[in-house]
């Protein structure tokens, strides 16, 4: 398995480096050899380690390879791995289709069964999993290039039910799976009925368990067909990779990824490329779902499984992307765990490598940061490393859609069955507020997420610190844990709802300290709402109307355009177990206007779920600062923060703590806190940062960066 460690011989020692693979197309022709070997001197000049030659992809797609055409292909691909190998280069090899990404106007011609979709949309060119046919083809056509010894052979994320053009949602529902379905369940099925009972109001219909089965059994045989045919043809030499879609979306087929990866393994190894990045320009504060995401997948992945993050681009020129947002995301994956980046960066008809010299700057410029991660930021595999990342904890279940009550009125299809902590990831992170996909001493759950966990799940989570939305106080509520988080809620209200007392606009915050309220307060009818200051609520799609129980602290209330009070806010409880629960009345959490004292509130409400020992450090300073932290073999921690803003930024560490011994305990003393900055496309600097005395012998220090961190900059923090 490769781990970017080389041996270094200036310095006798092994050193971890930033690891290239670049995607590139070199199709048919009689100049081949000439564009090949252009190819191996580009990535000679760039610090490429392996090529991933594309196999008919995209403008060069004429259908699923077959005959003379894929003899054609497979003459280009030996010749090219000659050259290029050749040249001291790695090769892997990335067929364009399993089952088929889209029509676009292709005719299936091999006699493949077509997908289906739940309304009954037929494919033309894309096949469906249980299709005997297209599945004698897949095994031919990998083991066929198998026998050329690739590194890996990639499995295109069209490995997968949804997301295929021009079908609504995608396939799956075609007779072929039907039938096995029916074999299933004891009856005859048809589509119709199967669609309206995965997507029935209410509790989970058992069929969609049962389809789900189906489902993934089908793509199990298939990928272990895969495993056989090229562990055989390529005699022991290839192994696999699994290009995959968002996790929340692969549950709805669901997807068991430990066995999926089980399937696709040869020789123990087999290598997963996460989606996380989009494929053009976007806020520089989307870098925030985008390592939500590494981090999410990274709890999928069992440990012997590669990691290789696409650097997305498309059509594939810096007119798509910005080099800076390349060089962002890039960092993003190396600091997340990436073994290698797979740089999809050059047009798939690009042909002439050397054509594309801001390419090569690209690569050139960003390797200087890339290599500081990997050697100073050696990335967690499992639970038990000392780089294990912290944070507020998502937790999620990869059979979440199993679990999950269809929306009421059914609308949504199976799009109505996808819940995932990214908002949550969002809300938190674009606060500084560090996450984690582990479990963690405070956790949150939003949303209809929470149906997916079972009674004992949920009093686990109400023994630490939990912080809650609306929508699942409101489902918690229901299933009769009110006495554990410390508040009721009996109806969450729609902003166009009849039955809503007055339009919900602000939310009040109780106390100069953004912390101070009544035990039990619910709130009454007081005009103007007093002082303090107020947050919007007023384009929320929803409300939870929040009864405080006894013993709940209230910091906030809800008011009325007119300053009447519409019910109560957020709220601390401790509970009998122990636990500290924290819950907004927000049903869409993300979407909440955010600033200075949303961020603050938010803060105060995470030391609250801390309790005595907090371990988080908190990010301020500017808007947009996007934290990850993890600890370190020393006992230290790691902290590096994006800046998510256009304009430059001076980050502020609110450290946990206490930072300095008891009274008594002898000298006080200051925490020293390094950092370093990786400014886009730049050397890593080291700088000064400035650590204010703690104010008190149980609070913690703040350390604030000397240096302005530019947009789409990363600093790394270390004490």
């Amino acid at each position: 398995m490769d781990t970017g460690t080389e041996w270094d011989p200036a310095e006798a020692r092994p050193v971890r480096r930033a690891r290239y693979h670049l995607r590139f197309q070199l199709r048919p022709g009689a100049d081949l050899a000439d564009r090949a070997r252009s190819l191996a001197k580009v990535c000679g000049e760039n610090g490429v380690d392996e090529v991933v030659l594309l196999l008919g992809a995209e403008q060069w797609h004429t259908g699923h390879l077959a005959g003379a055409e894929e003899a054609r292909w497979f003459a280009a691909a030996a010749e090219a791995r000659d050259i290029l190998a050749a040249a001291s280069l790695r090769v892997s090899l990335n067929p364009w289709v399993t089952v088929g990404h889209a029509d676009r106007g292709r005719i299936g011609t091999l006699g493949f069964a077509p997908m289906v979709s739940p309304t009954g949309q037929r494919a033309a060119a894309q096949a469906s999993f249980a299709c005997p046919v297209w599945r004698r083809w897949l095994f031919a056509h990998y083991g066929f290039f198998a026998e050329l010894g690739f590194r890996v052979l990639w499995v295109e994320d069209d490995f997968r039910f949804h997301n295929h053009a021009p079908l609504d949602w995608g396939g799956g529902f075609e007779p072929l799976m039907l039938q096995r379905l029916a074999s299933r369940v004891g009856e005859p099925v048809t589509r119709d009925q199967v669609v309206a009972a995965v997507t029935a109001p209410g509790p989970p219909h058992p069929w969609r368990a049962q389809l789900q089965q189906v489902w993934h059994t089908a793509q199990l045989e298939v990928a272990e067909g895969l495993a056989d045919v090229v562990r055989e043809r390529s005699g022991g030499r290839s192994r696999l990779g699994l290009m995959s879609s968002l996790p929340a979306r692969h549950s709805v087929e669901g997807r068991d990824w430990e066995g999926l990866f089980g399937a696709l393994s040869i020789g123990g190894e087999v290598t997963h490329r996460p989606h996380f990045a989009p494929y053009s320009d976007t806020p520089a504060r989307t870098l925030a779902s985008g390592l939500w995401s590494l981090q999410a997948q990274r709890a999928l992945r069992p440990g012997h499984v590669a990691c290789e993050p696409e650097i997305e681009n498309w059509p594939h020129t810096s007119w798509s992307k910005s080099d800076t947002q390349t060089w962002s995301e890039m960092v993003t994956a190396q600091l997340v765990g990436a073994g290698a980046l797979l740089l999809n960066l050059h047009p798939t008809h690009a042909e002439h490598a050397e054509n594309f010299p801001d390419i090569d700057r690209l690569l050139r410029r960003s390797r200087p940061a890339l290599d500081w991660l990997a050697r100073e930021c050696p990335a967690a595999r499992h639970v038990a490393d000392d780089a294990a990342p912290l944070g507020v904890g998502l937790p999620w279940r990869q059979d979440t859609a199993a679990r999950l009550p269809a929306e009421a009125d059914g609308l949504g299809g199976l799009d109505g069955l996808v819940a995932d902590p990214a908002r949550t990831a969002d809300f938190l992170l674009g606060h500084g507020v560090p996450v984690t996909e582990r479990p963690a001493p405070v956790q949150a759950v939003f949303g209809r997420q929470v149906h997916a966990f079972d009674d004992d799940e949920i009093r686990a989570f109400l023994r630490g610190g939990l912080l809650l939305d609306g929508v699942a106080v409101h489902a918690l509520t229901r299933r009769g844990f009110a006495d554990l988080m410390g508040v009721r809620v009996t109806e969450v209200l729609g902003r166009d709802d009849p039955a809503l007392p007055g339009p919900y606009a602000m939310e009040q915050i109780l106390g100069a300290d953004g912390a101070e309220g009544a035990e039990g307060e619910g709130g009454g009818d007081d005009e103007a709402g007093g002082g303090g200051v107020f947050l919007s609520v007023d384009v929320q799609p929803a409300l939870a109307r929040v009864e405080p129980l006894a013993g709940a602290r209230v910091l906030t209330r809800i008011r009325t355009p007119d300053g009447r009070t519409w019910g109560a806010g957020r709220c601390h409880f401790v509970n009998a177990l122990g636990g500290r629960v924290a819950v907004l009345p927000a049903t869409a959490p993300a979407d909440l206007a955010r600033g200075d004292e949303s961020r603050q509130l938010l803060h105060t409400t995470i030391r609250f779920l801390e309790g005595v020992r907090p371990q988080l450090p908190l990010v301020s300073g500017a808007p947009h600062l996007i934290p990850y932290v993890t600890g370190a073999a020393d006992g230290g921690h790691r902290l590096a923060v994006a800046n998510g803003s256009a304009d430059p930024a001076r980050p502020r560490i609110h450290l946990p703590g206490p930072t300095r011994p008891p009274h008594g305990a002898g000298e006080g003393h200051h925490v020293h806190v390094r950092a370093t900055l990786l400014a886009p496309l730049a050397e890593p600097a080291e700088v000064e940062t400035t650590t204010s005395e703690a104010p008190a012998e149980t609070t913690a220090a703040v350390s604030e960066l000397n240096a302005q961190l530019p947009h789409r900059g990363w600093a790394v923090f270390a004490w």
